[in-house]
């Protein structure tokens, strides 16, 4: 294979997936490690990548423009509905009886397997709250999960609540478990694009008893501007991609659990 075939294989599946690391590329491709951090190296030059420690990401991730969430649906779709499926299966397995729910399309998919999964019997009362309208919307749909719609302003490009009156809301509920989305996921911790956001974000963490993230491939590995979280602030990640053995360990250095669906 050319090398002008190589990178372009490479870059279609960094837009497919996200995410890619050197040592699977190595052994996929019967090249050295070292050619493709070349490769990696020129795709970056290119706009296409960003190289991150053990391989790279889109560089679409770790734009600090944020892109709509009609945009994001579609992207990684069936890694979303897998960590989502893995999570809600761990969620009932658990026995909270009150979640609160974060914005995003990986927690929206996670909304809908929950409704899936969630007993229907009477006694399998869940609270769920939620700043999000539309999860709260497919929550609704299941006559045994009680939704409280967190108010604020909302932001139409990501449709979440922001501002004072969310932070307030958040910060007088004590939840079994939350479910958090994010942007970006690596040693440093949490990371979003907008100030606003983590803010929210921030409170979500700080208010749940346990704390689980749900983090596609193209969120791992990646950083955006504003740090909401550290690693020892999570309980559990779940994510469609292995961590590389440095994000790894610093994962388990910080006590978290990591299920890759």
């Amino acid at each position: 294979m050319l090398a002008v075939q190589r990178r372009d294989a490479i870059a279609q599946r960094i837009r497919a997936e996200g995410r890619v690391l050197v040592t699977e590329l190595a052994a996929e491709l019967a090249i050295t490690q070292e050619t493709v951090r070349r490769d990696l190296d020129a795709l970056e030059e290119a706009g296409i990548a960003r190289r991150v420690h053990g391989g790279a990401v889109s560089a679409e991730r770790v734009s600090l423009v944020e892109s709509a969430v009609d945009d994001r649906v579609a992207r990684n779709a069936s890694g979303k509905r897998r960590i989502a499926d893995l999570a809600a299966t761990r969620l009932v397995a658990l026995g909270a009886t009150s979640v609160l729910v974060d914005a995003g399309t990986t927690t929206a998919a996670f909304a809908e397997a929950l409704v899936q999964r969630w007993p229907q019997h009477v006694g399998a009362r869940l609270v769920v709250a939620t700043h999000a309208p539309a999860v709260a919307a497919i929550l609704s749909r299941h006559p045994a999960i009680e939704v409280h719609v967190i108010g604020g302003r909302l932001r139409q490009l990501t449709g979440a609540a922001v501002g004072a009156q969310t932070l307030l809301a958040i910060q007088a509920m004590t939840p079994d478990v939350v479910v958090l989305g994010t942007n970006g996921l690596d040693a440093d911790g949490l990371t979003t694009p907008d100030p606003e956001e983590a803010a929210v974000k921030a409170a979500i963490v700080a208010a749940g008893r346990r704390v689980a993230c749900l983090a596609d491939g193209s969120k791992v590995g990646a950083s955006t501007l504003c740090r909401f979280a550290v690693l020892g602030d999570l309980d559990v990640v779940v994510t469609d991609a292995q961590p590389d053995p440095s994000l790894a360990n610093a994962l388990g250095a910080a006590g978290a659990e990591v299920h890759v669906a």
